[in-house]
């Protein structure tokens, strides 16, 4: 299978490149950069050139391929409406240029907000006032015959990067001290890397219009754990914070530093087969990286 895939030289697209790759797949991968187009062509895959504003680069690529993995998202959380408006116009247009195929279209969403405070699964819709649209517009390009579908991400990580947890950190290292909201018992789930990479694999092999995926390797780890975890580490105290004090000391992560978001990812393991084998949240940030400190 020839596989388009956007956002193919990030930290989840690279490892999705090598695992297509290693598995006998082709991959088209979209690049703005010539190190980005170096790193493609070392890995094996061809090099398509564009960006998620540049729509018909995109149709292209998506025409193209025998399918679509749309990783690629612009994480400026200072513009995040703006930037969830360019991701739908992007899913949108390579959905068009599928048409009323079946040739696959896979596009990434996450499960932070999704049920907050319970086990979210994959049968639970996105909340109405989230907007990331990712899942709407998959779900617009399926009404119009589309073969589209959705993985969503908790946060992935390795001993370099962790999703929202990599944000923390930095704050933390401005900080001087790891902290978490009350008594930090909120759960954020994860995954490792390469067990998303394969998920991802899975997914796209098994095409199945309108499935719905979790990458949920690990239901929920605390966020205490993870701040102490991290405290220690970088040798920096741990603390609680009270919940009004989370604005100013989070900024933008606020609103899910103290959230509790725990997901279950059993019905993605049984459709798949997915059996996640990478190390665990805690044990990659007992590794992490500390060096540029």
């Amino acid at each position: 299978m020839r596989v388009f895939v956007t956002g193919a030289t990030g930290f989840i697209g690279s490892a999705v490149v090598k695992e297509l790759i290693a598995t006998g797949h082709q991959v088209l991968g979209l690049t703005r950069s010539e190190a980005g187009a170096r790193a493609l062509a070392a890995a094996g895959a061809e090099v398509h050139h564009g960006d998620l504003e540049t729509l018909e680069s995109l149709k292209s690529g998506a025409a193209a391929a025998d399918a679509v993995i749309h990783l690629a998202f612009i994480h400026d959380f200072s513009k995040f409406a703006e930037n969830c408006e360019i991701d739908r116009r992007a899913i949108e247009a390579m959905g068009s240029a599928l048409g009323g195929s079946d040739r696959p279209l896979l596009v990434t969403s996450g499960t932070g907000r999704l049920a907050p405070g319970r086990l979210a699964t994959e049968d639970d819709k996105p909340a109405p006032d989230f907007p990331r649209a990712s899942e709407a517009a998959a779900a617009a390009v399926a009404a119009k015959g589309g073969n589209a579908s959705v993985v969503r991400l908790p946060q992935v990580h390795d001993t370099v990067k962790q999703g929202f947890v990599s944000y923390a950190i930095a704050i933390y290292r401005q900080r001087g001290t790891c902290a978490y909201v009350g008594d930090g018992h909120n759960r954020w789930s994860a995954a490792h890397v390469l067990d998303v990479a394969r998920l991802y694999r899975l997914a796209i092999e098994k095409a199945t219009p309108g499935a719905v995926y979790h990458a949920i390797a690990e239901e929920g780890v605390a966020m205490r754990d993870i701040a102490e975890t991290v405290g220690r580490r970088l040798n920096l105290p741990a603390k609680s914070i009270a919940p009004e004090e989370a604005g100013a000391y989070f900024g933008w992560l606020a609103p899910f530093a103290g959230l509790d978001m725990p997901a279950s990812s059993e019905k993605t393991r049984q459709t798949l087969g997915w059996k996640p084998t990478g190390p665990g949240l805690i044990a990659d940030l007992e590794r992490l990286e500390v060096a540029d400190r």
